[in-house]
């Protein structure tokens, strides 16, 4: 009992330790689990395990092969919340790089680190390649937290973020395919009887997983299953073809799952975030345990098999050798840098998966006395450790050394998506600005996205608003939603994050009738609130330009819109076409020369009659 709430306890300590320091969860529970595990040894009285999965026919938390099984339900949970991630139309429009990335480098990665590792360790080209198939995958669980902090290009980042989310599922379902051609080559010797049971693990995965997520989601959409069952009905469905494939075809319940997944992912699934979100939490606790598990698992022996050259040998052959070449084949004919494809090569941590995957079916290929199998979790532990330990030291430093760290980050993000911030995000992006809309409302997200505008559900009293790398590069934030006080939360929560060149927000109904006492994030004017820019964006739903003659001029158009609120001043766009968010002082600017532009919102200025009115 100790060992198994020791185990949870732990786990949840690991992942609090990876979000305080920003790191990737796996990093501290596979270091949590070795000191549990195998190096505990080396300082308690009787030479045991601190936690012991498993110790011999009589001891441990997992007696005979229940702990492969665990882990293979684990897993199969897994992959099926990283089956649901993967989009067609998110393969479709990430572009040519990315697609590249996930076909051509996972077949340069397979090909050049399986022939690596056979002649370098003298290893079985099944179980080589079996090490390659595992080492494929990166994950965005180890990609996130690294690029979280690093101001990069928008397209640069996004290239990382979507190998990562997609290659998941993909090389699991490689690695997987794989470990079912060992094992079936292992007892029909490759024959054409081994091909036949070897299409029929296929078929049977491919079948149940495609049958039972048609299945799941008919029931679904037919509210067969109450809305409170939702999540647990789903998971047992889950387990039950995992364990019914398996019963049909020995090794096909994880392909089952990740099939199962893909396909539920990509089906108008009216409550599939709300699912995602439940797998999500699942997948957190299972990897919490299911790291520590593993590797408190491995023994000693198994650990010195690493102190070797060859294990440093194949390690820089993966990064400095296999992976550049990988990303430079996929990146021909793209509008990359070479500064950009160097970084790119340098930033590939494998993940969660890898590691998971590779106990599960190292032990299994161990207990069948395959030649070489218990090189298989060691090696792949190798690669995962040092790649995440590497890069996350070094990836910051490397994107200054490349020159592709932002020094000043210009994205703008956007608090709401209504109709006035859609207006002015639509401007921004005419002008080249990377800039992010971000609402709770469904609808309103929806229709930005129809403007082509980068959008996204979230609430911005959830720490996950922090975690999205594609706001990496973001350095100004403007709240313009209709309620203040999540206005004031967002500057007062977010501006050291998103806000280091500037946090502005609207100014709330009081504010607005005492000038005297503006806020100093004051947003556009101290004469307009959500009220009259909701209402002067419904008259006149356009942004326009006004050439201005110097200071004087654009002073006596800011007394034309305090007067007339149909007319609300947003930036000022100097020579060189930068802009600048005019605040709700509006006097701000000393730089103001002729030739530079006023940009608001609303009716159609009259100029030089209109100015002299307001000066008398």
């Amino acid at each position: 009992m100790v060992e198994l709430a020791g185990i949870i306890i732990l786990g949840i300590i690991a992942q609090w330790v990876a979000w305080r320091f920003k790191l990737p969860a796996i990093l501290p529970l596979i270091l949590i689990g070795l000191l549990v595990g195998p190096i505990s040894t080396l300082f308690t009285e009787d030479g045991t395990k601190l936690i012991r999965p498993i110790w011999n026919e009589k001891e441990g938390l997992f007696l005979g092969e229940s702990l492969y099984h665990f882990v293979s339900l684990a897993i199969g949970v897994i992959l099926f919340e990283g089956g649901l991630t993967l989009k067609r139309s998110e393969v479709a429009n990430v572009g040519p790089m990315i697609t590249k990335l996930i076909t051509v480098g996972a077949a340069v990665t397979f090909f050049l680190a399986g022939t690596a590792a056979h002649f370098i360790f003298g290893l079985t080209w099944q179980i080589s390649f079996l090490f390659s198939a595992l080492i494929i995958v990166t994950g965005p669980t180890v990609i996130t937290p690294i690029l979280r902090n690093i101001p990069l290009k928008k397209d640069l980042s996004a290239v990382l973020k979507w190998e990562g989310i997609l290659i998941d599922p993909i090389g699991a379902l490689v690695a997987v395919l794989v470990f079912e051609f060992i094992s079936i080559g292992e007892g029909q010797g490759y024959t054409q009887t081994g091909f036949l049971e070897f299409l029929k693990v296929l078929l049977l995965g491919f079948t149940f997983g495609f049958s039972f997520a048609h299945a799941l989601t008919l029931a679904i959409k037919k509210n067969y299953v109450p809305h409170y069952l939702l999540n647990v009905v789903s998971l047992s469905v889950v387990l039950s073809v995992f364990v019914i494939s398996e019963l049909f075809a020995h090794e096909s319940g994880l392909l089952a799952v990740v099939v199962m997944g893909m396909v539920m992912g990509n089906t108008q699934l009216p409550n599939i975030k709300e699912l995602l979100y439940f797998k999500e939490s699942l997948s957190i606790l299972l990897i919490s345990m299911l790291f520590i598990l593993l590797s408190a698992s491995m023994n000693l022996p198994e650990l010195e098999l690493l102190y070797t050259p060859n294990t440093l040998i194949l390690f820089a052959i993966v990064v400095f050798v296999v992976r550049p070449l990988g990303v430079f084949l996929s990146a021909m004919g793209t509008n990359l840098s070479f500064r950009e494809k160097l970084f790119i090569s340098w930033v590939g941590p494998r993940g969660i998966v890898a590691a998971g995957i590779a106990s599960l079916f190292g032990s299994k290929l161990i207990l069948r006395g395959e030649p070489g199998a218990e090189y298989i979790t060691p090696l792949v532990f190798m690669i995962v450790l040092g790649t995440v330990l590497l890069n996350a030291s070094t990836a910051r430093l490397m994107s200054k050394l490349l020159g592709v760290f932002l020094e000043k980050s210009e994205g703008i993000l956007i608090i709401g998506a209504s109709k006035v911030p859609r207006l002015i995000a639509s401007y921004l992006k005419k002008n080249n600005r990377h800039v992010v809309l971000i609402d709770n409302n469904q609808n309103n997200i929806e229709k930005a996205k129809r403007l082509g505008l980068e959008a996204f559900v979230a609430n911005i009293y959830s720490d996950t608003l922090t975690d999205n790398i594609e706001l990496n590069d973001v350095g100004y934030l403007m709240a313009l939603t209709g309620n203040s006080e999540i206005n004031t939360y967002a500057i007062d929560t977010f501006k050291k994050e998103f806000g280091e060149q500037g946090s502005f927000r609207l100014v709330n109904s009081d504010e607005m009738n005492d000038p005297e006492n503006n806020p100093k994030e004051g947003l556009f004017s101290h004469t307009d609130d959500f009220i009259t820019l909701t209402e002067a964006a419904r008259k006149y739903p356009k942004i326009h330009e006004m050439e201005l003659k110097g200071k004087e001029h654009y002073e006596g158009l800011i007394e034309i819109t305090k007067a007339d609120q149909d007319i609300v001043p947003i930036f000022i766009k100097t020579l060189d076409g930068d802009l600048k968010i005019i605040s709700s002082f509006s006097k701000d600017f000393d730089d103001i020369s002729e030739g530079c532009k006023l940009v608001y919102l609303g009716k159609l200025l009259k100029v030089d009659k209109e100015i002299k009115e307001a000066q008398l």
